[in-house]
């Protein structure tokens, strides 16, 4: 298995993405992971090496700048709030990172898609609202609240997978989201856990009290979904 760190600058920023991919020859389809709200870390990481034992090209992007990290509930809303409040930025950071992934030697540049986790959730449906090329983006417990209304529509197909009791995308945001899919004649499909709540698919996600529980079954379920899901479209 191949490994690296891929650096660019963007705007005034340094960025980089944790690349993985089988050291077979490609090029081959690429995958971008988007982290959570705390920025890339060994999660997002290891979804990358996950995706490459698939045989795909797994991309960890990273939106907040090379050691910007976060380190506690306060710093990591903080480093997410500024992207959040600031729509343009943050659309010019998702694309500046999905140019990199796609411009790779080792990926083919008509077959990319993304996946994302809760912050991440919300930029990888975001990749596919800007109208950029690709071709399949998953969100696992993905913030949904549509944010800006935008114009384009959406070329890629996306895959909702969502906790049931999920208090960080209640019914309200999700029925507003399918509403802004119809209306932008969106491709995608919504996939609903029982006894679920935000960060099902994190082990290390215990705090019921902050509404984020990891559930072994609906984690097991959503990747197994996410993975026919990609292999289908890439």
């Amino acid at each position: 298995m191949h490994q690296e760190l891929i650096s660019y600058r963007h705007g005034d920023a340094d960025f980089d993405v944790h690349v993985v991919f089988p050291d077979e020859t490609g090029p081959r389809p690429a995958v971008l992971v988007c982290h959570a709200w705390g920025g890339r870390d060994a999660f997002a990481e290891g979804k990358a090496r996950a995706l490459a034992e698939l045989g795909y090209v797994g991309a960890a992007i990273d939106l907040y700048g090379v050691g910007r990290r976060g380190t506690d509930r306060a710093s990591c809303e903080a480093l997410m709030m500024a992207l959040v409040s600031d729509p343009p930025l943050l659309r010019a950071r998702l694309s500046a990172a999905f140019e990199q992934v796609r411009g790779l030697v080792a990926v083919d540049g008509e077959r990319v898609g993304s996946i994302g986790f809760c912050f991440g959730g919300l930029c990888s449906l975001l990749l596919a609202r800007m109208g950029l090329p690709l071709r399949a983006c998953v969100s696992f417990h993905g913030l949904l609240k549509v944010g800006e209304p935008l114009e384009s529509r959406p070329s890629a197909k996306m895959l909702v997978l969502h906790g049931q009791d999920d208090p960080m995308a209640p019914p309200s945001d999700v029925g507003a989201f399918a509403e802004e899919m119809k209306r932008v004649d969106g491709d995608w499909q919504l996939h609903v856990y029982p006894k679920t709540m935000h960060a099902f698919t994190n082990p290390d996600a215990n705090d019921a009290s902050f509404g984020t529980v990891y559930n072994e079954r609906a984690a097991k379920r959503s990747w197994a979904a996410m993975t026919h899901f990609l292999g289908d479209h890439l």
